[in-house]
């Protein structure tokens, strides 16, 4: 059975309340759709006990927390809708697609349509002229840089992830995590460009500790795992007609649905969600046996007027060069 994304990570964290443009703006399908698209990439779905019982986290409630934390910082409706549509066009299980299209490390391919939907959008189209508010401004969150930048700096949309999936694993509280926020501020880096900045040493590192460990979760063996063999349930289901490409623009549960309607996709599937443990062994069966290189995710949080993180403090610079410096060239298997 489907697990229901939708739920809100952490209600009122990032703003006090929803601005008045927004609402009509979630309503839409097209962000509607999101409710039942997760931000755990199908891992959820497995056993494997590291992802047994996480609370729903759905696009839909990241692509809200991520422009609300836009408004919050910019007030600006247009880079907050920017922020709002960014996740528009991700397929089911996400990232999962991003494997199945081979774009292990960039993993990217899943934002290839989000000017397409959001032109094709008539709803989203009346509600931006009504605003006059024009496509442009709001088909690319890249031009933002508090919507979004390159790695290592901090936008709304790494925040806004890692929170959530913080609050999840419980790796920090949420006693702990707004204090973070509430430390938070736009700066410029030395170099002149816009971030997500602390003002306090302790609070930057409280963070980037726990975005690290955040990290190391995201390239796991069982997450690697998951989402190469989920890909490869995606592919097959793809050659037998069961799905189409415009079903993996659709919800998770109706995917579900039609992959348990065909024997040989019905049995995938329940392999999928039995995966429960990784083996390292050589006894370990060789056709289950993967090499699967993925994208490290990683923050190196800026302090206003000191640098950053790892310029600051000798053990997390020594812990981030070792989680970037860690291989993914050696097989995995799990059953």
């Amino acid at each position: 059975m489907a697990k229901r994304k939708s739920g809100n990570v952490l209600p009122g964290l990032y703003h006090a309340e929803i601005p008045a443009f927004l609402p009509l703006f979630l309503e839409t399908p097209a962000l509607r759709r999101l409710q039942d698209v997760g931000m755990n990439c199908g891992c959820e779905y497995t056993s494997f006990p590291r992802f047994q019982n996480l609370p729903g986290y759905s696009r839909f409630s990241h692509s809200l927390g991520a422009a609300l934390i836009v408004w919050h910082f910019t007030g600006d409706r247009a880079q907050t809708l920017a922020a709002l549509f960014h996740d528009i066009a991700t397929p089911v299980f996400a990232h999962v697609v991003d494997f199945l299209r081979g774009d292990y490390l960039r993993q990217e391919a899943t934002e290839a349509h989000t000017e397409e939907i959001l032109r094709g959008s008539a709803e989203i189209g009346r509600l931006l002229a009504e605003l006059e508010i024009p496509p442009d401004a709001v088909t690319d969150y890249h031009r933002y840089p508090v919507a979004d930048n390159d790695a290592p700096r901090l936008s709304s949309d790494r925040l806004e992830y890692t929170v959530g999936n913080a609050l999840a694993y419980a790796f920090a509280s949420p006693e702990e995590l707004e204090a973070w926020y509430n430390d938070l501020r736009v700066s410029a880096a030395p170099d002149g460009q816009t971030e997500l900045a602390f003002g306090d040493l302790s609070a930057a590192l409280g963070f980037a500790r726990t975005a690290l460990r955040c990290a190391r979760v995201y390239v796991s063996d069982e997450d690697r795992y998951a989402m190469q063999r989920l890909s490869e349930v995606l592919a097959e289901a793809l050659r037998r007609g069961v799905l189409t490409e415009a079903d993996l623009g659709g919800t998770e549960p109706a995917v579900i649905a039609k992959l348990e309607e065909d024997e040989k996709t019905r049995r995938a599937w329940q392999d999928f969600r039995a995966l429960h443990r990784m083996r390292t062994d050589e006894t370990a069966p060789r056709e289950k046996r993967r090499v699967i290189p993925a994208k490290k995710r990683w923050i190196d949080p800026l302090v206003t007027g000191r640098g950053r993180v790892s310029e600051l403090d000798e053990e997390f610079r020594h812990d981030l060069q070792s989680f970037l410096a860690e291989p993914q060239d050696g097989w995995l298997c799990g059953e």
